[in-house]
């Protein structure tokens, strides 16, 4: 699958998760599923390295180490993909607005039962959107671990054309906010 991040962004994500080893994951705005497949590669080598060092067998369907993932539209070619890709139970797919109450309910309830929870944001890039997305997830995160807000450049490079989001309404902007409370 595709992954649409800068590779330094990727090497940094894996090196975090690699660090934090954490159980579970909560990722939205993943367009077609590359890094969501990329995360659920790295827990199960985390669940393959802890089962060799401990001795106990690994059972490959039923993983100790999940990703949520979160997009407001899981395009057919893409849950097709994803439906049939060897990491797939790993993976709990929602469908929706991640700052929808629904959505948020639901990844709430699904986040029950995991001790390291792991947040990496990145789909609508505006300030409201962020900030919501932060005050919604932010709190689900372990001590130990990590909200990684992606894209946070967008307020240091010029404003896109056709984007409603730029410098000023920005994941950066909405992290600076949100650190204020």
């Amino acid at each position: 699958r595709p992954v649409i991040q800068y590779p330094q962004d990727i090497v940094a994500i894996q090196e975090i998760i690699w660090k934090v080893k954490p159980d579970l994951i909560i990722e939205t705005g993943i367009a077609h599923g590359g890094s969501l497949v990329m995360s659920a590669s790295i827990l199960a080598l985390l669940d393959y390295s802890d089962a060799l060092s401990s001795g106990e067998m690994l059972d490959p369907q039923s993983p100790k180490r999940k990703v949520i993932w979160i997009d407001i539209d899981i395009r057919s070619h893409n849950r097709q993909a994803l439906d049939n890709h060897p990491m797939r139970n790993r993976m709990e797919l929602i469908e929706g607005s991640s700052i929808s109450s629904n959505v948020i309910d639901q990844v709430r309830a699904l986040a029950k039962g995991f001790k390291k929870v792991m947040v990496f944001l990145d789909s609508n890039h505006t300030h409201e959107h962020v900030f919501a997305e932060l005050q919604a997830y932010a709190s689900l995160v372990s001590k130990g671990s990590y909200c990684v807000v992606l894209d946070t450049v967008i307020d240091d490079l010029p404003s896109p054309l056709n984007r409603s989001w730029g410098p000023g309404n920005s994941p950066k902007s909405a992290v600076f906010k949100y650190l204020e409370t």
